[in-house]
């Protein structure tokens, strides 16, 4: 038995890019086993996968908001026993950057992770014992299965990987409408998310919002009030993945969540302002990317350059109105599956003209 060590943290698009690499190499190494470091919010989705062993949760975004209480507690001392209690045939720092490669050096065996010239933030390279080269103009999911199979010595199908997640579910005629985000200048206007919202309802979807902060469940509650849409309860990631596997669809803004409606194959339509999703899009066999084609864009910025529109959206999103996503988002799903949903949206298209 051959037993790894994955260091990918954070956010949850990247822990959920690591899945389809923790697949490739189980195809290619049938005895192998994984332990995840991972943040403690996170930590759902490693187990999501029958080969991952033992979940190490991290609270560096809780800890280093009083460093020296927690570099002092017990809780850090029985995360520091828990990477050093075995020894690992090899170490996997996916992540690319100071802080997962500081905590690899807590754990037992050799390290991989990327080099200079490949790793987000080059520094790391120096913690490892073995330096991975993976083109940056690659996706991140196709950079992370690079590095795996590089680590671990098995030659790379560049089919497109797999997630294998267990969410199966028959189809209903919903929608989920995933509108939160934690860049400012990546969230869609409230007055497009509430015209969309009535069209799908009126083309018979019940439209599901689901929230994940405070700030987020009163937009979904204002979305709600003014088009009939229905608020989710608070959920875990795994009660939400079972939500987007039984959904017809999902349309979302550049956020962690439209990566997992992507992960359980879900049609996703993605509405992509500042943001490139060439290099970290949504992964995953039914999904379509709807790009703003504005003068700045990609720029890449939390913060838009531009004067904010009334309802604090930036400019880019001008052009990605609510009629033209739901055009995009019906012949997405008329290229997909479902034709028992299809044929409910024609016959309400039909009826309109």
């Amino acid at each position: 038995m051959i037993r790894v060590l994955v260091i990918k943290t954070s956010s949850l698009g990247d822990v959920i890019h690591t899945l389809p690499a923790i697949n490739d190499a189980i195809s290619a190494i049938p005895d192998i086993i994984f332990d995840w470091v991972v943040e403690e919010n996170f930590s759902e989705i490693p187990g999501w996968n029958y080969k991952v062993d033992q979940i190490i949760p991290v609270a560096l975004r809780r800890w280093r908001k009083n460093p020296f209480r927690s570099w002092c507690s017990s809780e850090w001392t029985e995360f520091k026993r828990k990477m050093s209690f075995q020894h690992y045939d090899a170490i996997i720092d996916a992540q690319g950057l100071l802080k997962s490669a500081w905590l690899a050096r807590y754990a037992n065996g050799q390290i991989y992770g990327f080099d200079k010239y490949s790793a987000r933030e080059p520094l790391a390279s120096n913690f490892y014992d073995h330096l991975v080269s993976a083109p940056k103009k690659l996706h991140a999911v196709e950079r992370t299965r690079l590095l795996f199979s590089k680590s671990l010595g098995y030659s790379l199908d560049f089919r497109r990987g797999t997630y294998n997640l267990p969410f199966e579910s028959d189809r209903q005629r919903s929608v989920v409408l995933l509108h939160g985000t934690t860049w400012a200048s990546k969230h869609w206007s409230e007055e497009s998310w509430i015209k969309l919202s009535s069209m799908l309802i009126d083309a018979s979807y019940r439209v599901c919002l689901p929230w994940g902060d405070e700030g987020e469940r009163q937009r979904a509650e204002r979305i709600s009030q003014a088009s009939g849409a229905k608020v989710l309860p608070r959920m875990s990631l795994t009660e939400i993945a079972s939500v987007l596997s039984e959904s017809a669809g999902c349309i979302s803004v550049d956020t962690g969540l439209g990566h997992l409606a992507a992960a359980v194959n879900t049609p996703t339509l993605a509405i992509f302002g500042p943001t490139n999703p060439f290099f970290t899009g949504f992964y995953g066999l039914h999904q379509k990317n709807l790009v703003s084609e504005f003068q700045c864009t990609p720029c890449m910025s939390r913060k838009c350059l531009y004067p904010l529109n009334l309802d604090q959206t930036a400019p880019c999103f001008e052009e990605l109105t609510a009629i033209r996503v739901f055009d995009e988002f019906v012949r997405l799903i008329e290229k997909s599956v479902f034709p028992e949903i299809i044929s409910v949206v024609n016959q309400k298209k039909e009826s309109s003209e």
